[in-house]
């Protein structure tokens, strides 16, 4: 029975995590690329960016509002499926979470309503600063966010009382300051970039390729070859962050993880010059004996993890029995090696769809061209999902790449007692499995129901495209018309 309860909160916890976290990184990115978008309509006054602004702000609105309905249900499970957990950690666990609430995302729900409600009732400078405290909060919830979750791959700053059995805080600056969350926090805000730079290219090139192929290239190029460009631009920078913090937070990870990044990357055995392996085999039963390796780049695993072709690297094999020794026998410490494994490789994968659409836009755009060409239209829309689904694959790694702990080991704990738990022993002993199936099938349902409501409500604001003529509705217009048809985002109301 318990068994049963644990597998079933560990897929209601997943499935909840992974449809919340859909919409997080368009809404961090989105938020300042709208931001962009009205700081050059209000410095050079052309309305292409007005038009912009209303167009993707309304699809920001739409994807923020599903966000915090999906991210709710995240704090009553560590109440409810997972009190154990809270109860050990919560001293720690807490504190972030609390910051998050109070310091960002009060401030970025109020200030998001300022700028729905205030286009004709605020000056345009100061309008125009509350979309940007908006992008700056959204940006600071998100540090919040990962240092909790760093925490749980790197726990710092705490101790185990052994008299109460649970972790206690005895330094917040080195839990906010956690070489995790440094190296995961820029790696997350440019995944996020390079995830609304893709959404806005995409759909202003699929716009720009129907408008050419309907005739109205003036269109297509007043108003939505900026868009791409500007799409464009933040793709490449976002795609450069993410390379270089990757590559840090990868060697991290070898010293912090190293069974996360062994499973990562199929290494069996330990040893010297240790490949890379594009494609690896085996019987799913998570024996690494069955792992077989193909389509290996000599040497490439021990660069990344030390900067050396020939680092010498420790196996799964090993590294199993010495966490048997260090933390108890009878445990299997190795993750899912096929989700670990591909999910890594996914993730990767899965973004070379919105490389391969920012190449194809570059060039048929080049020196001001616009473009009709139908596979810019056919990659556009390739991109949209798969760019989610990138940073899906990202978070799935970094969750289940951790198990069996849902508070891994710090290798180096600092002098004071360390801290950690096993994923089994953070589950609630008192909520049984017909609760959790019960609560599981309610969740999916509704979680369904919003998607259906999402993709509705993106579609039918996406190929309405941007207002034909859009009217300046702030005080500072002395031609300010306040009938409901001018408010920039009525449907909000």
């Amino acid at each position: 029975m318990a068994a049963d309860a644990l597998d079933l909160a560990r897929w209601q916890f997943g499935i909840t995590t992974v449809y919340h976290f859909i919409f997080v990184p368009l809404t961090i990115g989105l938020a300042t690329l709208v931001a962009i978008m009205q700081t050059l309509w209000v410095r050079g006054g052309n309305k292409r960016w007005l038009r912009l602004t209303k167009f993707f702000g309304k699809l920001l609105l739409i994807n923020f509002a599903i966000g915090v309905a999906t991210g709710i249900v995240q704090e009553f499970q560590f109440g409810m499926n997972w009190s154990e957990y809270s109860r050990f950690v919560g001293d720690v666990f807490g504190a972030p979470l609390a910051m998050e609430a109070l310091v960002a995302f009060f401030v970025e729900s109020t200030f998001l309503g300022l700028w729905i409600f205030g286009w004709d009732k605020l000056p345009k400078r100061l309008h125009l600063a509350t979309i940007w405290l908006v992008a700056a909060a959204s940006t600071v919830s998100a540090y919040f966010i990962l240092t909790a979750n760093s925490w749980m791959q790197h726990p710092v700053g705490a101790t185990f009382n052994p008299q109460t059995g649970r972790a206690e805080m005895v330094d917040l600056a080195k839990v906010l300051t956690n070489p995790t969350v440094l190296a995961a926090f820029p790696h997350t805000i440019g995944a996020a970039f390079l995830t609304a730079g893709t959404f806005v290219a995409a759909v202003c090139a699929w716009w720009m390729v129907r408008l050419v192929r309907a005739g109205d290239a003036a269109k297509a190029r007043d108003v939505y070859r900026p868009g791409l460009q500007l799409g464009l631009v933040v793709m490449v920078i976002a795609a450069l962050v993410v390379v270089v913090t990757g590559d840090v937070q990868g060697k991290l990870m070898f010293q912090q993880q190293p069974m996360k990044m062994a499973s990562a990357e199929a290494i069996v055995d330990s040893g010297d010059h240790v490949p890379m392996t594009l494609l690896a085999i085996g019987n799913l039963s998570n024996d690494p004996a069955s792992v077989h390796r193909y389509l290996e780049i000599p040497g490439l695993t021990s660069f990344l993890a030390t900067g050396s072709f020939d680092a010498h690297l420790t196996g799964i094999t090993d590294l199993q029995q010495q966490y048997e020794q260090k933390y108890g026998a009878g445990i299997n410490y190795i993750p899912n090696l096929a989700v670990t494994f591909w999910s890594f490789r996914l993730m990767i994968g899965f973004a070379l769809f919105a490389g391969l659409m920012a190449l194809l836009a570059l060039w048929l755009t080049r020196r001001g061209r616009i473009s009709g060409n139908l596979w810019l239209s056919r990659a556009a829309t390739w991109a949209l999902p798969t760019i989610f689904l990138a940073s899906s694959a990202g978070w799935v790694f970094t969750e289940m790449g951790r198990q069996p702990w849902v508070v891994a080991p710090n290798p180096n704990p600092e002098g004071v007692d360390m801290v950690w738990q096993l994923t089994a022993r953070g589950v609630s002993a008192q909520v049984g499995p017909a609760t959790v199936v019960i609560s599981l099938v309610c969740f999916t349902l509704l979680y369904g129901v919003l998607a259906v409501a999402w993709y509705r409500l993106m579609h039918r604001y996406t190929i309405g495209g941007v207002e034909d003529d859009p009217v300046d509705p702030s005080p500072d217009n002395p031609d300010n018309r306040t009938d409901e048809v001018d408010k920039p985002l009525s449907f909000a109301y």
